[in-house]
Order: C-alpha cells, then structure tokens, then sequence
C-alpha cells in the first residue's frame, strides 16, 4: 500500500464528507463530475457513481435540496431529515474514496469510512443546524438565507479544494470542525444548569 495515495485518498473522502454536513448532495455530484472528467479514480464497486443517469439524479437532488434550504421553515424541518443523510452520504464519499486503492483492508476502509467520514459529516452537519436555529430564533429567519448562500457555498467549496488540493481541504476541515466543538462546549457551559 503506497502511504501517499492513502493519505490523499483519506483527504479527499473526509473532505468530501465535511462538504455533506453543509449539503448532501454537492459533493456527491462533484464526485460524480469529478470522477468523469478523470481527476478521481474511484475503485470498481464505485464505478456506478460515474455513470450518466447517477449524474442527472444528483444534479437534480442539489438543485432542489439547494434551493429547499431558501424556503421558509422548510430548512429548520430538513436538518432533521439531512442530519442522517449527511452521515449516510459521507460513509458513502469516503467509502468510494478509499475503494481506488485496491490492497485496503476492507474492514479498515469501512472503519475509517463510518468514523471518520460518518463523524466528520455529522460535525459539520450539527454545526450548520445550530447556526440555522439560532439564525431563526434570533432574526426570526430573516437572515437564514444568507445561513443557507453560506452553507451552500462551502459545500461547493470544500468539495472543489477536496479533488483539487485534498491534503489542504482536509486541514481546512479540521479546523472548521475544532471551531464548530469549542464554540458547541463554550455554548454548552455558558447554559447554567437547573
């Protein structure tokens, strides 16, 4: 196993996981594109990502996930939906991540794939729900919005830098993800206890 291609392989599928939590259906597309355009190699049982139809469908599901987060309402109600998906979704992206290299474990890439893109997506996701929750309690909704043009921007983002430069979107990552826990445990101690 050539350590490097691991090390990229892992980056990219974390940071294709990360750019879940904000949209779930961003980085499967750009995997999607990615994948056809021959910047990604994804290992044979993943190949179906790459196919046309599988492109449409996600094209189509970010477009109405997009712009079902600018609907009112609507985008409170879809973080309890997208919170699971975006872990599922994450699983996925890593999984098919480290699939292109051929003498993983298969146990171990399922490991990392359900940890860390699981847990990575799942961050991120949570963080973007409070941020939704406390935009609405505190303007009421009005600036979600501009929550949601956020959201979705780091999906694309994040998903780019992920085929482009995986090493640096995966520190980037790290860093939004150590920013989203201490502002959580500041929050969480700031609440007195009853």
């Amino acid at each position: 196993m050539d350590f490097w291609n691991l090390i990229t392989a892992l980056s990219l599928g974390l940071a294709l996981s990360a750019a879940c939590g904000f949209r779930v259906f961003v980085p499967l597309l750009a995997m999607s594109i990615a994948s056809r355009a021959g910047l990604i190699e994804l290992g044979e049982s993943w190949v179906w990502i790459s196919e046309t139809w599988v492109l449409i469908a996600f094209a189509a599901a970010t477009l109405l996930e997009i712009g079902a987060y600018y609907i009112p309402w609507v985008d409170n109600l879809l973080d309890s939906v997208t919170t699971p998906a975006a872990v599922i979704a994450g699983v996925i992206v890593s999984a098919a991540s480290l699939g292109q290299i051929e003498d993983v474990n298969p146990a171990f890439q399922w490991m990392l794939a359900v940890i860390g893109g699981g847990g990575v997506a799942g961050t991120i996701q949570i963080g973007s729900a409070l941020t939704r929750a406390a935009s609405t309690t505190t303007t009421g909704g009005v600036a979600n919005p501009v929550v949601s043009t956020a959201e979705a921007g780091g999906a694309v983002a994040c998903s780019v830098l992920a085929v482009i430069v995986p090493v640096v979107a995966v520190v980037l990552v790290l860093v939004l993800m150590t920013f989203i826990v201490r502002r959580f445990i500041k929050k969480k101690r700031a609440v007195p206890e009853s």
